[in-house]
């Protein structure tokens, strides 16, 4: 099973570089750690062995938007999802802006 992420900030069109991420199964257990490299990516989860069950994503958008100079209304954004499929590619990207944001079941 593999695992990766794609973080995007749409108000400025770009990756969401540098943003803090930690991932974490369903009793709170921190499985990875890191931040976004330059294109929005977090390469070090794909070194992450996860089977099936529930995870979640965390995504300091907070600190994010700070380091932009903005001040957004999400300090954090969560996503949840389930693994059925051990022996799939999980993509779980995130769409962000000060006010927003959205993801889905990427390929």
């Amino acid at each position: 099973m593999s695992l990766s992420t794609h973080a995007l900030d749409t108000a400025t069109g770009t990756p969401a570089a540098g943003m803090a991420y930690r991932l974490t199964d369903s009793a709170d257990v921190e499985l990875a750690a890191g931040a976004t490299d330059a294109d929005g990516r977090a390469p070090q989860l794909a070194a992450v062995e996860i089977g099936a069950g529930i995870y979640r994503l965390h995504f300091d958008t907070g600190e994010y938007h700070r380091t932009q100079g903005l001040r957004g209304f999400y300090p954090e954004a969560v996503v949840c999802f389930e693994v059925t499929d051990p022996a799939a590619h999980h993509h779980v990207p995130l769409i962000l802006s000060p006010f927003g944001y959205s993801t889905y079941r990427g390929s």
